[in-house]
C-alpha cells in the first residue's frame, strides 16, 4: 500500500542512505499534487545541495518516480549541477582551444541566438528534442516568431528601438493642450522601429550553432555535469552543398583591366589573388622576405585578421606553410611592385626592408592594408563593372580554371592551401572535377578508332 496521506504534512520520508541518517527522498503534498524530491548530492559550481524533483497527483506514481530518481543517483545517472546552458557554453567558451576570430565568431552565435532561446535552460534539461526544435525555429526564422507580424526590437543589432516622446518645455502642459508643431523644427528625436520581416537562418550558421552546442555538452560530460550527450543524437542540420561562382574569363579580364586602370598596386593585388588563388588574409600578411622572384615562388606563412576590434597577424588556416610557385609574368608585374616600393620609400629617406609589408597603404610599408577596406573597394570595382561577385570569388577562379585545364587535384588542393589531400577541393568543386573528366574522356575517346562492324548475311 501506499504511504497514508495527510493534508499539507510530508508522506513520506523513505529511502535513507546506508551508514547514514540524512533523508534520501521525500513525497511532499503541494496541494491537490505530489511533489517528488531526492537528494543528489553537491551542486559543483555553487556548493549548494542538489536536488532532482518531479511532480504528479498520483499516489502509486509518485512512489515509482521515488525510486525511477534514487536508481537515477544510485547509478549517478543524473545531471551533477544545476547550472543553466548559458553557464556551460560561457565556460566551454573559457576552456576552448581556438583563433581569436573564431572564438569571436561563438561568442557572437551564444549572445545572438544560443542564449535567448536555451539560455536558461538547465544543461541538463536540454534533450535531443529541445536542440532540434530550436533548429527548426532558427530555420523557420532567426528570430524565432511565432509567424505573426510585429515589430522589431534590435538589441544586438544597430540600436534598440524604444519609445521617445516629444520634446516639450518644462512645466505642467498648459489647460488648452500643446499646439502642434513641427518634429524636425522642434527638435524631437524620434526612433522608429522597422516591421519584421522573417529571414531563415542559413543551414552553415546552424551547423555551426550545432558545433558549439555538441561542444558544450560533451565537456559537461567529461566535466560529470550531465551523464550523455544530447547533441550526439540530435538530427543534425543538412550541410548545404558548395556552390562557388567564379567569374567568367571574360570578366576576369575586365576586373583585371579596371583594377590596373585604378592603380597599379591595387591592380598588382588583384592579379596575384587571381593567378595563386591566395586566401585575402594570406595576401595582406605577405612579406617581401616570403617572396623569391629569383626562384619564382611565394611562402604563405600567416594570416592578417581583424578581430575584437583590433587587427592581427596569426597562423594560416590549416596551420601549414605552403609554397606557390610563380608564372614569369607574375613573377615580371612583382619585380615592378618591389621597384616602385623601393622608389617610394627611398624617396622619404628610408632603405627598403624584406620585413616591410608587401601591400600597405602606410608611405613606409609597415601595417597591411586593411582586410575590410580591400573587400569593400572590389565590391565597389566590380559594381560599377555590373559584376556581381567578390573577393573570394577570385580564389575559385583559380581553383576552376585549373580544374578544368587539366591540373591533377592534388596539386590544386596544394596552391589553396586546402588540408586533407584534395578531399576539400573535390567537395567543392566537384562540378569542375567532372568536366575536366568528360575532357579527359573526349581525348583518350578521340585517340582510339573504332574496329568496322561485321557484314551479317542476313537481309
Amino acid at each position: 500500500m501506499g504511504p497514508t496521506v495527510g493534508a499539507g504534512i510530508l508522506l513520506a520520508v523513505a529511502r535513507r542512505t546506508q551508514g547514514r541518517s540524512r533523508n534520501r527522498g521525500t513525497i511532499e503534498r503541494r496541494g491537490n499534487s505530489l511533489r517528488v524530491k531526492v537528494y543528489a548530492g553537491t551542486d559543483p559550481l555553487t556548493g549548494k545541495r542538489l536536488y532532482l524533483r518531479e511532480s504528479t497527483t498520483d499516489e502509486k506514481e509518485a512512489e515509482r518516480i521515488l525510486t525511477r530518481l534514487l536508481a537515477q543517483v544510485d547509478a549517478e545517472r543524473h545531471a551533477k549541477t544545476n547550472a543553466t546552458l548559458s553557464v556551460a557554453v560561457d565556460e566551454w567558451l573559457r576552456t576552448l582551444e581556438v583563433e581569436e576570430s573564431t572564438r569571436e565568431a561563438y561568442e557572437m552565435y551564444a549572445r545572438r541566438y544560443i542564449k535567448p532561446a536555451l539560455g536558461k535552460e538547465r544543461v541538463g534539461k536540454v534533450s535531443a528534442r529541445v536542440l532540434e526544435q530550436f533548429y527548426a525555429e532558427l530555420r523557420r526564422c532567426r528570430a524565432r516568431c511565432d509567424g505573426r507580424p510585429f515589430i522589431e526590437h534590435r538589441v544586438d543589432g544597430e540600436h534598440e528601438c524604444r519609445e521617445v516622446r516629444h520634446r516639450r518645455p518644462p512645466g505642467r502642459p498648459p489647460a488648452g493642450g500643446y499646439p502642434p508643431h513641427d518634429c524636425a523644427e522642434a527638435g524631437c528625436k524620434v526612433l522608429e522601429c522597422r516591421p519584421h520581416e522573417c529571414r531563415p537562418l542559413g543551414n552553415a550558421t546552424i551547423s555551426k550553432i550545432h558545433f558549439m552546442l555538441s561542444g558544450t555538452f560533451a565537456a559537461a560530460v567529461r566535466w560529470e555535469w550531465i551523464d550523455s550527450n544530447p547533441a550526439e543524437v540530435a538530427r543534425k542540420p543538412r550541410q548545404p552543398a558548395p556552390q562557388p561562382t567564379p567569374p567568367t574569363v571574360e570578366q576576369a579580364a575586365r576586373i583585371i583591366d579596371a583594377a590596373w586602370g585604378q592603380d597599379e598596386a591595387w591592380g598588382t593585388l588583384v592579379w596575384l589573388v587571381m593567378v595563386t588563388g591566395m586566401r585575402r588574409a594570406e595576401v595582406l600578411a605577405l612579406r617581401w622576405s616570403d617572396v623569391d622572384l629569383a626562384a619564382g615562388y611565394i611562402t604563405v606563412r600567416r594570416n592578417y585578421v581583424r578581430a575584437a576590434g583590433r587587427s592581427f597577424e596569426k597562423d594560416t588556416k590549416t596551420h601549414r606553410m605552403r609554397r606557390v610557385s610563380l608564372d614569369p609574368a607574375t613573377v615580371e608585374v612583382l619585380q615592378e611592385h618591389r621597384a616602385r616600393y623601393e622608389d617610394a620609400v627611398q624617396q622619404l629617406g628610408v632603405e627598403p626592408s624584406d620585413e616591410a609589408f608587401m601591400f600597405s597603404y602606410q608611405p613606409t610599408y609597415d601595417r597591411p592594408c586593411d582586410p575590410s577596406g580591400v573587400t569593400h573597394r572590389y565590391a565597389r570595382m566590380c559594381a560599377e563593372l555590373g559584376i556581381d561577385t567578390h573577393l573570394h570569388a577570385l580564389r575559385h577562379y583559380a581553383a576552376t580554371e585549373l580544374l578544368t585545364a587539366g591540373v591533377d587535384l592534388r596539386t590544386v588542393a596544394g596552391r589553396l592551401g586546402h588540408a586533407g589531400g584534395g578531399a576539400t577541393t573535390l567537395r567543392v568543386y566537384a562540378a569542375w572535377v567532372g568536366e575536366a573528366d568528360r575532357r579527359a574522356a573526349d581525348i583518350l575517346g578521340s585517340r582510339m578508332q573504332r574496329p568496322p562492324r561485321a557484314v551479317s548475311d542476313e537481309c
